[in-house]
């Protein structure tokens, strides 16, 4: 279950919960983007199964950032998935726009390594040992950068239908859909959010993510269905900005 977490939060992915403070939740919003450290929570039939972590960071150089998102399992699931989940995107912004230059994933038992060549429009590395050239077109996106992406977009009132997204060891396409508005009630307080569906092509699978103006677009809850029934949720806990 750890794994199919892993796989779906295609959007999500610090700091650990307690040393997190809570956020206002009359937070203004401000354009762009900001370092933040969210933790999640992640349900399994109403039963605690985990927890996630997101870590947004500037990097040295300007205009650069690092994102890590580590998942962890909880109770039983821990005997089952020992080792953390691991991923991290390093990116760049280029008019308000996401351009990944690698993403790094780790789970102990496999790990993946992508490094990007714009200037080429091609993508280099190995995943589980394999061999991996990728040809890049413009706006091409990770797991890891997307929901940065689509943040922006959603600042911005103009996010695409589809995206080209690398997941695993290739790179695939999917459909978002904004579904409209919901007040939600959140461990920070009540929330106006933004419903965002994903989907890739010819799947059952449909991830739903919440995202709050209020708090820059950061998503504060998903839920994974698949077959019109709920597999899995992620609520937000707590967060540092």
């Amino acid at each position: 279950m750890i794994k199919q977490i892993s796989a779906a939060m295609m959007l999500l992915a610090g700091a650990r919960g307690a040393a997190l403070a809570d956020a206002p939740q009359t937070a203004a919003t401000t354009a762009g983007i900001a370092p933040f450290a969210a933790h999640y929570v992640a349900a399994w039939k109403d039963i605690n199964i985990g927890t996630s972590d997101l870590l947004l960071r500037r990097d040295p150089q300007r205009g650069h950032y690092v994102y890590t998102w580590r998942i962890s399992a909880r109770g039983i699931f821990r005997l089952l998935y020992s080792h953390d989940v691991v991923q991290t995107s390093w990116f760049s912004l280029h008019d308000q726009h996401v351009r990944p230059e690698k993403y790094r994933a780790d789970d102990a038992s496999s790990a993946v390594s992508l490094n990007y060549d714009w200037p080429e429009h091609h993508a280099r590395g190995t995943s589980e040992g394999k061999p991996l050239d990728l040809q890049l077109a413009d706006g091409t996106q990770d797991v890891m950068s997307i929901q940065i992406e689509v943040m922006l977009d959603l600042q911005s009132g103009d996010m695409p239908d589809e995206f080209r997204i690398f997941d695993k060891n290739a790179i695939k396409q999917f459909q978002y859909t904004n579904e409209g508005k919901a007040r939600i009630r959140t461990e920070l307080g009540e929330l106006d959010t933004v419903i965002v569906a994903s989907q890739h092509a010819g799947s059952d699978r449909i991830l739903r993510m919440w995202f709050a103006p209020a708090l820059n677009y950061l998503p504060v809850k998903a839920e994974r269905t698949r077959g019109g029934k709920l597999e899995f949720a992620m609520r937000i806990s707590t967060l540092r900005r």
